[in-house]
């Protein structure tokens, strides 16, 4: 693999909860006050404004300019055209991230579970829910607002975007043993779900790396497992998908090493 000669490192110690993005934001708490969205016809119109006139022009052009961003596999998702479906991703590109699964999707509507961080940066924060953003709950309140806004975008057809490994390793070229926890949703409403992942190869005169994302799918709940084992064969079956595709990965902007809490013990990944 391709290495930068003046390569920069990152020492971690948690592969679950460690967070390299670069953001200083002070969060909002999303409770029972936080409006997710609704199905007006204004509202729609905001979102038509935000969604197709400015986020998919802009991201466009960043992503073709910087990354020449190319997709594979983009017929598997034919089937699922007006179909809900859910959408896992590797989480590894702090500016793209949030544009990358609406061109994935075909450039459907797209709703993504995020981090509150997400809906808390000035300015932009309170835009974010009319491309998509669904924050994570803070409060029992909020919860139930989460899950009904989730169950309304599910019946009008639009597919959820996860991240499962939660927290942003930037040019990250593996892929973090992340939980079951959100493999949950395709169990409880039957629907497949399928994953994206997004690796950084080699350009022959740039030294910024391409960005080539692989679709897979579908993966279906195995509902002979009970729904403890179901989420975990789910989680499983994405991951193994993922992990094969990170294979691709070819340049290594950002090396991440394994530092011990305790006795500072360092490991190469």
């Amino acid at each position: 693999m391709s290495k930068n000669k003046e390569q920069k490192v990152i020492y971690y110690s948690d592969e679950i909860n460690d967070e390299f993005s670069d953001d200083s934001i002070k969060t909002i708490t999303i409770d029972e006050n936080y409006k997710y969205g609704e199905d007006s016809f204004w509202w729609n119109v905001k979102r038509f404004f935000w969604y197709r006139l400015i986020t998919i022009p802009l991201s466009w052009a960043f992503l073709k300019i910087k990354y020449h961003h190319k997709i594979v596999g983009k017929e598997i998702l034919k089937p699922m055209k007006h179909k809900p479906y859910f959408m896992y991703g590797n989480h590894t590109n702090q500016m793209g991230d949030p544009f990358i699964p609406g061109y994935v999707c075909d450039l459907v509507y797209i709703y993504a579970i995020v981090h509150a961080n997400n809906v808390s940066i000035p300015f932009i924060g309170k835009r974010m829910k009319y491309i998509g953003a669904m924050p994570l709950p803070a409060t029992i309140g909020a919860t139930k607002n989460f899950m009904d806004y989730m169950k309304l975008r599910i019946e009008g057809n639009y597919p959820i975007v996860i991240y499962p490994e939660a927290h942003i390793w930037p040019y990250y070229t593996k892929i973090r043993p992340f939980l079951d926890l959100s493999f949950r949703y395709p169990i409880q409403y039957k629907l497949p779900a399928y994953c994206f992942t997004n690796t950084y190869q080699k350009r022959r005169f740039s030294k910024t790396p391409k960005i080539v994302t692989y679709i897979d799918g579908p993966f279906w709940p195995d509902e002979n497992l009970s729904a403890k084992e179901q989420k975990k064969d789910l989680r499983n079956k994405v991951y193994n998908a993922m992990v094969e595709r990170s294979k691709n990965n070819n340049v290594e902007l950002i090396k991440y090493i394994y530092k011990e809490k305790e006795n500072n013990e360092v490991k190469n990944d």
